[in-house]
């Protein structure tokens, strides 16, 4: 009898046998190098595609500057400024389409070793972060992007013109577009410490005037300009995005057993 109900029992699932620790340290490597070398692979056709359209992202970058100033004409005073700059935009554009590839394999190395709950959360996250990345980016570009471009080109034109090179605008527009979106992931980091219980939604609530505070010091770190326009333009969001972050704190927080 015993024998039998042992021969009916399924075998384990290759994901049941990994959130059981089955594999070795070397298999374990072996995978990772795996999902290492598939997210690469996943970059570089990314690269290779947007190399093709290297020029269209490098004018759509250029647009808000020239609406703003127009007769902007950008210029590179270095033999390679130009090549590297198209590299850069066609690095970052890589990135960005290779990026499903790499939260895909990164999830499928991690989540067998989750519970089937844990794992809905994970991929909730993922999906939500990316969301909020490319929000912010946005936010970015057609909201924070052009005043501070209208202040920072067009202040005190009767001394000088801007002739700005091409490599170091570049550089300060794909700034603000990141850190614009990073900061957008306020809620997520807010819900994450409430999850695991380093702070409570009450607690965040009565911290409010510092949240604020920190808005505006977040503001005045990643816009380009010192006016307070365009900082109040990105403080805003960031505020909304905490109290956001707060109710989904009161969602995720450990609940407390009831006092006997």
């Amino acid at each position: 009898m015993t024998r039998s109900t042992m021969a009916e029992q399924p075998a384990p699932t290759p994901s049941e046998t990994r959130g059981d620790g089955a594999l070795t340290i070397i298999e374990h490597l072996k995978e990772l190098r795996y999902r290492v070398m598939m997210s690469s692979i996943g970059v570089v056709i990314g690269l290779v595609i947007s190399a093709i359209f290297a020029d269209d992202f490098l004018q759509l970058l250029i647009d808000p500057a020239e609406k703003e100033h127009p007769g902007l004409r950008l210029q590179f005073i270095e033999p390679f400024e130009n090549f590297v700059t198209y590299f850069r935009v066609a690095l970052l554009g890589g990135l960005v389409v290779g990026m499903p590839v790499i939260v895909y394999h990164g999830l499928r190395f991690v989540t067998p070793a989750l519970h089937a709950s844990e794992r809905m959360w994970l991929y909730g996250t993922v999906v939500g972060s990316t969301a909020l990345f490319l929000g912010g980016v946005a936010f970015a570009y057609f909201v924070a992007l052009p005043p501070a471009l209208n202040f920072l080109l067009n202040f005190n034109n009767d001394l000088a013109e801007p002739n700005i090179r091409i490599g170091s605008y570049v550089d300060f527009v794909t700034r603000l577009l990141f850190w614009t979106g990073v900061s957008f992931q306020t809620p997520l980091i807010v819900m994450f410490f409430a999850r695991i219980g380093l702070v409570s939604a009450s607690q965040l609530l009565r911290w409010w005037r510092l949240a604020f505070v920190a808005a505006f010091v977040v503001a005045a770190i990643v816009t380009p300009s010192i006016d307070p326009v365009t900082q109040s333009l990105v403080a805003g969001p960031i505020i909304v995005l905490y109290f956001f972050g707060i109710v989904l704190a009161v969602i995720v927080q450990p609940r407390r057993p009831p006092k006997q």
